[in-house]
């Protein structure tokens, strides 16, 4: 298995084919040593394999930060606009995003 560095740990890059029979182990090493892993198919990566928790950690939204989100557009009464004014509700916080002082 080829390495590629990364900033906090290794990722390890398995051909799909030896992901496919060793899966069990794949797991297990995920599960044991927090290891990551790159699946790769013909040399171009298809999916990345890593722990449940570190998805969440990482990657996953934060259910409070959603939760806040919802409350938000329901004070907005965003949640009852059809898609049409949603998409301009959406270009104009972008346009406020790019262009804080206009």
């Amino acid at each position: 298995m080829a390495k590629i560095s990364n900033t906090a740990r290794t990722l390890k890059i398995v051909p799909a084919l030896i992901a496919r029979t060793q899966l069990g182990q794949i797991l297990r090493r995920v599960r044991q040593n927090h290891e990551r892993f790159v699946v790769d198919k013909r040399g171009e990566p298809q999916a990345v394999i890593m722990s449940v928790e570190e998805y969440l950690r990482n990657f996953a939204r934060q259910p409070a930060a959603l939760a806040q989100i919802q409350r938000e557009a329901k004070a907005k009464r965003l949640d009852l606009l059809p898609l049409r004014e949603i998409n301009l509700e959406i270009s104009r916080y972008r346009r406020r995003r790019r262009n804080p002082n206009a």
